[in-house]
């Protein structure tokens, strides 16, 4: 899998770097130029959105002896330096953050029940963000064969979620222990007593309603909050948008990135979804890929130190053993 995972990563990463040539260098280079210091006020605003979606996760934890905010932050922060800077197909990030969360005393059950559930919540709120943009462009944009295309994603990817969900009504990690059984016999045989375990964690957790669809909230509202962040970048890049504007860049940025899950990081995807979708809301070529490249600015300012962090906790781990 890490293998697949570094041959897309270098594959997208030279469809980037094309990308950002073919839009003119020297352009983009001078776009950067212009927004200067901007690019850093871009990325400590994407802090909120990271402690907008903490305190949502952190919702989901019973009992009242949670882990503070700050801890979460500090889980949710690691989650995505991994996912966003390391070729893990986006799911690394996850397991990274668990281990952390057991390592600050988090029973593993709780630890695994929360994230697999602010998971399915987070992917729902981020389908209902991406409808939102794409409604939104459907009455801005005359383009229709796009429009359709969009449709079609938005469409196709909805009974996947509803699968998602399902299936761990019906006990994901049970589902999982028969398989593994069935593939590997009495290697997995151990397993069955922490599937049902997990499996009561999690409809525990989706028991609680009030939390869960507040979880669910707060979700939605960090990715709304991303809005902010291709406005202040446009803003600085001298070729400002309308938040209304900045929101369909935002969510249908998400919506390529989301189906593009198995490409590490989304490199490639990320930039030529900047260029089509800027380009139809009037950005010029070098001003998109100039906003693509603060993205990833933004990625490498709020998670390189993320990913420091996060091999500091597992070398104290591996010198503790």
């Amino acid at each position: 899998m890490f293998r697949w995972a570094a041959i897309l990563g270098l594959l997208g990463l030279a469809a980037a770097t094309a990308i950002i040539v073919g839009s003119g260098i020297g352009d983009v280079a001078l776009a950067l130029k212009e927004a200067g210091w901007g690019i850093v006020w871009v990325a400590a605003f994407h802090l909120i959105t990271l402690v907008t979606a903490a305190y949502g996760w952190r919702l989901l934890v019973p009992g009242k002896n949670r882990p503070t905010l700050t801890t979460f932050i500090y889980f949710i922060w690691i989650r995505a330096a991994v996912n966003n800077l390391m070729p893990v197909a986006r799911i690394g990030g996850e397991i990274a953050s668990i281990r952390v969360m057991i390592a600050h005393g988090m029973r593993k059950n709780i630890a695994i029940a929360t994230t697999v559930a602010e998971l399915t919540l987070s992917v729902v709120a981020v389908f209902v963000f991406v409808t939102v943009g794409v409604l939104l462009f459907a009455l801005r944009v005359s383009d229709k064969n796009t429009l359709l295309q969009l449709t079609w994603g938005l469409v196709l990817s909805l009974p996947l979620i509803v699968a998602f969900v399902l299936v761990q009504n019906m006990g994901f990690f049970g589902i999982l222990s028969r398989l593994f059984r069935t593939a590997f016999r009495n290697k997995w045989a151990g397993m069955a007593g922490d599937a049902a375990r997990l499996d009561r964690a999690v409809m525990v957790i989706y028991r609680r309603k009030k939390r869960a669809l507040a979880c669910a909230f707060w979700q939605f509202v960090s990715w709304v909050l991303g809005t902010g962040e291709v406005w202040l970048a446009l803003y600085f890049l001298g070729h400002p948008l309308s938040l209304t504007e900045s929101f369909m860049i935002e969510a249908l940025i998400q919506g390529s990135v989301s189906a593009a899950f198995a490409v590490p990081a989304a490199l490639g995807v990320q930039e030529a979804g900047f260029l089509v979708f800027g380009g139809m809301l009037g950005l010029s070529p070098d001003v998109a890929a100039a906003l693509a490249v603060i993205r990833r600015c933004r990625d490498l300012l709020c998670y390189a130190p993320g990913l420091i962090a996060w091999q500091a906790h597992e070398g104290k781990r591996l010198l503790k053993l």
